[in-house]
């Protein structure tokens, strides 16, 4: 079931479970890695670069690096 009740079609969520099959044989390179990357993946939706850049390096990670904020916000 989708967020809003609808039900989501069998081929869509087979797919999505062929992918995360797949994602999950793939080897990590660390969970605090990932957490970073998805902070600034999900993050630069939200806040500007200046105030990202300082929340992560408040938080104990690297600050943004050029290619992300290339990326992310031009």
């Amino acid at each position: 079931m989708d967020l809003d009740g609808t039900p989501i079609p069998k081929k869509k969520l087979d797919l999505y479970n062929r992918i995360m099959d797949e994602e999950n044989k793939r080897q990590r390179s660390g969970v605090k890695k990932s957490m970073r990357n998805r902070c600034v993946k999900t993050g630069s939706k939200h806040f500007d670069k200046e105030t990202l850049n300082e929340l992560l390096i408040e938080s104990g990670w690297e600050g943004l690096k050029e290619k992300e904020i290339l990326f992310f916000y031009n």
